[in-house]
């Protein structure tokens, strides 16, 4: 009787809503459009995709070092074959012998996305495993074969050979889901088997770790170990994500679970399909936000964009006349909102492709033309070392004041003081106050200052310049290129207050 009485208190509060809202002027059947009821069940839904979820369990033999060495025995100790047998044979020792093996396994979920036996799953739950088992919901166990994986998102694509055509599903466009959808989770939690869980798509485009392609769907569904890899799929029955990780201080669910979108998945599996190893695009520049301070001092109005930091020399942004201190609003036709942004539509866009790069340049719009190269080429090349242009004035031996640092000239004594690297060329911070600016942005001994207001600085003098013209031209903070010892620079704003 319970039921009945739910539903009947339901409509009638929906009935006082509306004669609410429509005697108060609003308008009211639009608003009622919204007031939908949660499914009666998701039973159909499961029982039709149910069969194409899979458990997968991995294998992993490690070699354990071993811990004892075999005693130096005087030549023709009569106690040499007693020990070579103890020590090899057994595994004690460092000998040729055996060495103990042991097998590491995990267990985790996958589904199937082509009846001829194609599994989707996440890189982690397979990693380095040598021998790679799919069970299905009819308690078959089929041999896996990795046909290819990628760290970055988070995938793996395995291939099994059954005797029959699998059951299998297919992906939906994860852009079309919207905050507040109802989503259902199936796997393998704590090794329990086929498990189906049901939540809403909590948020959108989370970033979960300070990996480049993040942009990850969130989801309340309870998704626990052994969910990892399993599919997040939408009333259609169709996959919008891969589950892939949870934000949980016990280990469980606790309502935060994160998926990949299917639209950030699907061009890596492709790939991984075709080539066995992903092809990414590559711009070859280092990148970093743009924050309040930097915008105003880079006269864009807003935050907005990817500001670049370092161009790499062997990439293809050098030759397309791209540089430090250019902030890419635009690339291949897409705004770049933020930072964040420029990874993802880089790495999705094939190799080899020229697209046209929008930047803003000292307050000025322009387009580059760059021809991608290959991010895992990229990856192999040794990074930037970023310096500072040589020439200007002549330092003099002294201390400077300015944004509450202490600058001084480089000289070969500092360079050893702080292990600065030869290339690194510029002003050294000597000293910061604590309570300055500066030391907000994280400024430290040991930096160099290379550009104040994307204008190459060698003395002190130079600086402190630079800082009063700018204070006289009303500027609100000075923009610096701050390089480490080791070379690695980064755009920082510093309040002229």
């Amino acid at each position: 009787m319970a039921k009945p009485f739910l539903t009947t208190l339901r409509r009638t509060a929906i009935a006082a809503a509306a004669a609410t809202a429509i005697g108060a002027g609003a308008i009211g059947a639009p608003s009622l459009a919204y007031a939908r009821s949660a499914p009666e069940s998701f039973a159909d839904l499961a029982e039709q995709i149910t069969d194409a979820v899979v458990n997968i369990s991995a294998s992993t033999t490690v070699t354990e070092q071993r811990s004892v060495p075999i005693p130096q025995l005087p030549p023709g100790s009569p106690f040499q074959d007693f020990f070579d047998d103890f020590f090899n044979n057994r595994g004690g020792g460092e000998g040729g012998g055996p060495r103990p093996q042991r097998r590491s396994n995990s267990l985790g979920s996958g589904f199937v996305i082509d009846p001829a036996g194609i599994v989707i799953t996440n890189n982690h739950v397979i990693g380095d495993a040598n021998d790679v088992t799919v069970i299905f919901n009819d308690g078959r166990k089929l041999k896996a074969e990795i046909v290819g994986k990628d760290s970055k998102v988070d995938i793996a694509v395995l291939r099994v050979k059954p005797d029959k055509p699998l059951k299998a599903v297919k992906f939906g466009d994860s852009d079309k889901a919207r905050i507040g959808d109802w989503v259902i989770a199936i796997g393998n939690p704590f090794g329990l088997g086929g498990s189906v869980s049901a939540g809403i798509v909590s948020a959108r485009n989370r970033d979960i770790s300070d990996q480049s392609y993040g942009h990850y769907i969130q989801t309340d569904a309870a998704i626990n170990k052994g969910n990892s890899g399993g599919p997040l799929f939408n009333m259609d029955g169709e996959v919008i994500g891969i589950n892939t990780a949870i934000l949980s201080p016990s280990g469980g669910s606790i309502g935060i679970g994160f998926s990949v979108p299917s639209n950030m998945a699907k061009p890596v599996i492709d790939q991984l399909i075709q080539y066995g190893e992903t092809r990414r695009g590559w711009l070859g520049v280092r990148i970093q936000n743009v924050d309040d301070a930097i915008a105003e001092s880079l006269a864009l109005g807003s935050p907005r964009g990817a500001l670049v930091a370092g161009i790499d020399d062997k990439g293809p942004a050098k030759p397309a006349g791209i540089e430090p201190g250019d902030v890419i609003v635009k690339f291949d036709g897409v705004d770049v909102k933020e930072s964040k942004d420029l990874p993802r539509l880089v790495g999705q866009t094939p190799v080899g492709k020229e697209v046209q790069v929008g930047i803003v340049r000292k307050g000025q719009e322009m387009t580059k033309t760059v021809k991608l190269g290959r991010l895992e080429d990229g990856e192999k090349q040794a990074k930037l070392s970023s310096g500072g242009n040589g020439g200007g004035d002549v330092d003099k031996p002294t201390v400077k004041r300015a944004l509450g640092l202490e600058l001084s000239p480089m000289n070969d004594e500092l360079r050893r003081r702080y292990s600065i690297k030869e290339n690194v060329k510029g002003v050294v911070v000597s000293r910061v106050d604590p309570n300055s600016p500066a030391a907000d942005k994280r400024i430290q001994p040991g930096d160099v200052i290379v550009e104040v207001q994307q204008e190459p600085v060698t003395s002190p003098d130079a600086i402190t310049k630079r800082i009063d013209a700018l204070k006289k031209d009303g500027k609100k903070s000075a923009l610096l290129l701050v390089a480490n010892a080791q070379g690695e620079v980064r755009f920082v704003a510093v309040g002229l207050d």
